[in-house]
């Protein structure tokens, strides 16, 4: 488990695929569903879930683009 900051300031827990996850999210710059494979996907909605990534629609591709500091 790695803890994680929110914008708000609250801390929340996230588990260790989830961060590995994370990590590949370098400042503002969103990464495209379709550059993650099928596991990666289910954990990037369970971040969208948690609030720790925010989901844009851009000319019908989906990106995740990271919201934590």
């Amino acid at each position: 488990m790695k803890i994680v900051e929110l914008t708000n300031k609250v801390l929340l827990p996230i588990t260790n695929e989830e961060a590995e996850l994370l990590e590949r999210f370098v400042g503002d710059t969103p990464i495209a569903k379709s550059h993650l494979d099928e596991h990666e996907q289910l954990l990037a909605n369970s971040l969208t879930v948690k609030d720790v990534l925010i989901r844009n629609n851009a000319d019908g591709k989906i990106y995740y683009k990271k919201r934590i500091r």
